[in-house]
Parts: C-alpha cells; sequence; structure tokens
C-alpha cells in the first residue's frame, strides 16, 4: 500500500511498523502516476520506507526539520516545468539530493537535469538494485541544513577534511597530453602525501594509463562493476593495481573496448565515492569527449583540469569545451585551464590562447622530448627526469593542491 506523505519522518525515527532506512536520512518518490509511483517504493525494497508525493510542490510543503532527503523523480518530472520546480527545490534546499528517471536518455535531457541540480539520471526501466544503489549513493553525499550563524557569514561547503579531494583531467581533442598530464600528477601526488592517492583510467575505450606505468593488472573497472552490488572499500582495494616506484594506487581501464558499455554514471560515481572516502586525492584520466559518465565525474569534482594543446583545432575544441561547462553551470572556480607544449614555436603565445578562451592558464607545460621518451619506457616523466622544465611545471601543479589539502585537514 503507497504511503502517506504524512510519514516522511517516520521513514528514519524508529515508529511502529517502518523499515529500517539504508542510511540517516529520508526518501520521497515524486511521480504524478499513482502505480508508477508505487512500483518505484516497491523497487527500493524493504531497506529503506519511502513516502510518496504526486508532485513536487507536495514534497517541499512536507519539508521542515532540514532532515536530508533524496528525492527520486519519476519520469512526470522530467519535462521543462518539472526541471523548473527540481531547480527551485535544489537550489533553496541544499539538504535535498535528486535522483530523476526518465523514458529516454540523451546528451540534451542529461544537460538540463544537470543544470536543474539533479545529482543522478537513470533510463527506464530500472532494476531494483541500480535503483537503490542511486538512492544510497546520493544519499551519502548529503548533510543536514546548517543552521545560519549569528555573523551571517557563509557556510563552509567543502569535503570533510578525511574525504578525498576529487580531480578529474579532461580535454575536448586527442592529443592534446591528458593522460601524461593526469599519470604525472598522480604520481607526484602519492610521492608526496601521507596518505593514499589513486588514479582512475576512464576513458573506457582507449585507456592507456596502465601501459604508461609499465603495469600488468589482473583486474581492471570490469571487475569492480560486475562486483557493485557488494562493492564495499577492502573489495574495491583489492582490485586496484599498485605503481611500486611511487606507491600510487591503479584502476586501469577495460582491456577491450567493448566492455565499456558495461559500465555507466552512476557505477562509475560509485566506485569513486568508495575510492573517495580512503584516499587523500582521487585522480580520474577522462576520455577526450562528453558522454553521461564524464558529465557525472564533472559535476562530482572537486577540480577539473582541462588540458589544451597549442594548435588552432585544439583551441577551438577547447573554447566549445568552455561553453559546455557553462551551459551545464559548471562553477569556473573548479576549472583550471593547463597548457601543454606551451613553449611550442608555432605562432601562438599564452596571451593570445588566454584571451581567446576567456580564461587564465593556471599551470604551463613545457615541450621537452624527455615526455615521449619516458612515455616509451614506462616511466613518468617526473621520475625518468626530475630535474626537467616538465617534471618541475608538473611538481607546482600538485603543490596547488597539496596546499589546498593540507589548509582544508587544517
Amino acid at each position: 500500500m503507497e504511503q502517506s506523505p504524512t510519514t516522511l519522518n517516520d521513514a528514519r525515527s524508529g515508529n511502529p511498523g517502518s523499515e529500517v532506512p539504508m542510511a540517516d536520512f529520508n526518501v520521497a518518490v515524486i511521480e504524478s502516476d499513482p502505480a508508477l509511483r508505487s512500483q518505484l517504493i516497491a523497487d527500493l525494497g524493504e531497506r529503506v520506507r519511502a513516502a510518496a508525493f504526486p508532485t513536487i510542490e507536495s514534497l517541499e510543503e512536507r519539508l521542515e526539520d532540514g532532515t536530508p532527503v533524496v528525492a527520486l523523480l519519476g519520469p512526470s518530472c522530467a519535462g521543462p516545468a518539472g526541471l523548473v520546480a527540481v531547480e527551485r527545490l535544489t537550489r533553496s534546499r541544499p539538504e535535498v539530493g535528486a535522483v530523476l528517471m526518465v523514458e529516454a536518455l540523451s546528451t540534451d535531457v542529461l544537460q538540463r537535469a544537470l543544470r536543474a541540480g539533479v545529482k543522478d539520471v537513470l533510463a527506464a526501466p530500472v532494476e531494483a538494485s541500480e535503483l537503490a544503489l542511486a538512492v544510497e549513493r546520493v544519499g551519502g553525499t548529503l548533510a543536514p541544513a546548517a543552521a545560519p550563524t549569528a555573523g551571517g557569514g557563509g557556510v563552509e561547503t567543502s569535503a570533510p577534511s578525511g574525504y578525498g579531494r576529487l580531480i578529474t583531467v579532461f580535454s575536448t581533442k586527442g592529443g592534446a597530453g591528458k593522460s601524461v598530464i593526469a599519470v604525472n600528477l598522480a604520481v607526484t601526488l602519492a610521492r608526496r602525501s601521507d596518505r593514499p592517492v589513486v588514479l582512475v583510467d576512464a576513458d573506457l575505450q582507449f585507456g592507456d594509463v596502465a601501459v604508461m606505468l609499465k603495469l600488468a593488472p589482473q583486474h581492471t573497472i570490469v571487475d569492480a562493476v560486475n562486483a557493485i552490488d557488494k562493492l564495499d572499500g577492502p573489495l574495491l582495494q583489492s582490485l586496484l593495481a599498485r605503481h611500486d616506484p611511487s606507491g600510487l594506487l591503479v584502476m586501469p581501464a577495460p582491456l577491450e573496448p567493448a566492455f565499456a558499455d558495461q559500465i555507466g554514471s552512476s557505477q562509475m560515481l560509485r566506485i569513486i565515492e568508495l575510492l573517495r572516502q580512503t584516499s587523500a586525492f582521487v585522480v580520474v584520466d577522462a576520455p577526450a569527449y562528453f558522454n553521461d559518465v564524464v558529465l557525472g565525474l564533472i559535476e562530482a569534482s572537486d577540480d577539473v583540469l582541462l588540458v589544451a594543446g597549442m594548435d588552432i583545432p585544439n583551441i577551438k575544441n577547447v573554447k566549445i569545451g568552455l561553453q559546455t561547462l557553462r551551459l551545464l553551470n559548471i562553477p569556473l572556480s573548479k576549472l583550471k585551464l593547463i597548457l601543454n607544449r606551451a613553449n611550442s614555436k608555432v605562432k601562438l603565445d599564452v596571451g593570445e590562447v588566454e584571451r581567446t578562451l576567456g580564461i587564465k592558464a593556471d599551470s604551463l607545460v613545457p615541450s621537452d622530448v624527455v615526455v615521449p621518451q619516458s612515455v616509451n619506457r614506462g616511466t613518468p616523466v617526473v621520475l625518468d627526469a626530475p630535474k626537467s622544465g616538465v617534471a618541475k611545471s608538473l611538481e607546482q601543479l600538485a603543490d596547488l593542491f597539496l596546499t589546498a589539502d593540507a589548509k582544508r585537514r587544517r
């Protein structure tokens, strides 16, 4: 029998007859179709007792005490009017996290949902286990609404001091040197951090991280996805490869491109969230194109390193990528522009590139023959040629994150 809206808080209060929730948050199912609403509640299973609402407005009327709430939005909320209401809800109620189900998932739908503040988008039909996992993952990111301070100052929204910083290295064009930056940054962080650092190869079709580190991994991210229903910290740690010279832990990409289709955005983010619980930094080498996995990673990241090469096609694609990120309401504060081969004599100077892109470069990585040499040897350039200009620029890039992490932990 469908639960009354009045029992939203009963889902976690221990009232007689209520089920034990999956975590310390409420769950609200919003869908105008009563039959589908009841089905979604049933699919969530016995671990959580969800309240049901026909509209977002009816949920808003019941939100009172600032308790974290996961709003599971049915397909009736996916239209323009529904997403406007979702955006209003997520902006005014930071303790609410939204999971949206849609009849057909497309890039356009995903972009509009992310702009509205939705944390995860699932294409119907959804298996019950995947639905419950998405709700639990989003619920784990929520915190009770903070009471205003006496001085009216802003609320600290950064991750807890023990929670790893997520850095996604991204480019809008292949060949920009994205993987070289990701690998060397991760190795540098691992050598200088007192807690584990993990590098995730999210280029699911043609990832090169294992080759660039001369690793022969026994497991890949496919194994983590296959065990997603029982995945926890210790199991995930057992699937990571170790780069002994630096101590870096690596989650390699699938061995064959065909396996990429098995890995969705919610699964990738579940893996990332588990890694962040035990790591100082999680560095992600993302593919050079937008898809739902990449968009999910960018939204969840603390920092996005946008790597650009010094040629016109590269700069053109980066400019388009920046426009896309702005449309998605990705804060510019989390973007860092990395100009690779910045000293190349190609009749483009750094100032011209910065003016074209409308953003200042945070790091200039020079061109040097030691880079391809180190790649061919399977040894990161920061280890292979530590006195080179390339290695020094990457050390300086790592300093940005190490300094920020030290301040956050203090």
